[in-house]
């Protein structure tokens, strides 16, 4: 179980009664579940396939959340792929049907979800496509389109995924009260809601403060000003949820205060919020004070603990003296965590310029201040 996976294979001459491929698979992905589906990596006897599908899977702390999304009694998931989303939201239906087009995984997901005692998922080869045509009507539909081209590029328009979301919109509607899209978190999320009708709500998640998956719930008959967008920084450690909501239609007439100096507190939105943009909402709505219309980063004087995103203590403003950055760089023994927002150097260039390397418990963030001046704020993470 813990043997290095490309080792094993060198090894395979001397195992001649052993299908070397399936047995390095099958550890490759043990390993890949135990971080990434633990419910997986408890469970023996499940099969993995090929590399591509354990990359392209979910994660058991999104899948779960996918699940809160959906009700019913009948779920069709018209691309299963390895299986997590269809296993997790299947478990609120009474019926559920996992298509998908390759026999391999079809196979798989036949031979996992009796392991895992599914009983109530019936697994059917096919084009999404096909199926959606065919099918009668369903509570929930789940449909997560491939995101990558020839050599594994990687595609970010609806019109680049397979099968094309938008050109299946309108048979989705007809066809189940809820869709649920799993779209590429490289997506522009709001060239997507107006491309396909129906959206009715914007998930975005992050896991440990990294961008995962964009997620558009399509419902027949909802109007653009009923849409409704949730941010959700989700703890694969076990800490609640940083959860922020809004309609879309609120954030250009949110009031936003700029700062003529940092305050005590810096607070930098999470890796989902930054993803919906709703950076005017974050200043009203907290009553914090933004550095510069296009730095993405807030202060104040009094500390916002539940703030969704990283919280620091700022310890020193660096300005242009360079004696005093000196004195600092001194101090900090040639490491820090250093970031740019609205900086002409990117965190690479400012480190080498600083002799920096990674580490340490201080943070730099490079900035640009309300009246254009450029900074280094030095801070402390909150907790």
């Amino acid at each position: 179980m813990h043997d290095d996976v490309h080792t094993l294979m060198l090894q395979a001459g001397r195992y001649p009664d052993v299908d070397m491929p399936f047995a390095v698979r099958q550890i490759e992905g043990r390993q890949k579940m135990k971080h990434k589906v633990p419910l997986f990596y408890d469970t023996e006897g499940l099969r993995y396939p090929a590399r591509l599908s354990l990359e392209q899977a979910s994660s058991q702390l999104t899948a779960c959340y996918k699940a809160d999304l959906c009700q019913g009694r009948t779920f069709v998931d018209l691309t299963g792929g390895l299986g997590i989303d269809c296993y997790f939201i299947s478990r609120r239906f009474a019926e559920a049907t996992y298509v998908e087009r390759q026999a391999e995984l079809c196979d798989v997901a036949r031979h996992n979800f009796a392991v895992l005692g599914a009983s109530n998922v019936r697994v059917l080869q096919g084009q999404a496509e096909d199926v959606l045509r065919d099918m009668k009507p369903v509570d929930c539909i789940f449909l997560d389109p491939a995101r990558r081209g020839e050599g594994g590029r990687k595609l970010v328009l609806l019109t680049d995924c397979e099968p094309d979301v938008g050109a299946l919109a309108d048979r989705l509607l007809e066809k189940a009260s809820r869709t649920l899209v799993k779209l590429s978190p490289m997506l522009d999320v709001s060239a997507a809601t107006r491309q396909l009708p129906g959206v009715s709500e914007v998930h975005i998640l992050a896991v440990d403060n990294e961008c995962k998956e964009v997620l558009l719930v399509l419902r027949p008959d909802t109007a653009p000003a009923d849409q409704f967008v949730r941010t959700a920084n989700l703890s694969s450690k076990g800490h609640a949820a940083q959860v922020f909501d809004y309609h879309p239609q609120d954030e250009p007439a949110a009031q936003v205060r700029y700062a003529d100096r940092p305050g005590r507190y810096l607070y930098e939105p999470n890796a989902a919020l930054m993803k919906a943009g709703a950076f005017r909402l974050v200043s009203q709505r907290f009553d914090l004070q933004k550095l510069h219309p296009n730095t993405h980063l807030y202060t104040s004087d009094c500390l916002l603990p539940d703030f969704p995103g990283r919280v620091f203590e700022v310890v020193s403003a660096w300005g242009h003296d360079k004696k005093a950055w000196r004195t600092r760089l001194t101090a900090l023994d040639g490491r820090a965590n250093v970031a740019v927002r609205n900086y002409p150097l990117t965190a690479t260039e400012l480190k080498k310029k600083l002799k920096l390397t990674d580490g340490g418990d201080r943070y730099l963030f490079a900035c640009t201040l309300h009246r254009g001046d450029k900074a280094i704020l030095e801070c402390e993470r909150m907790g």
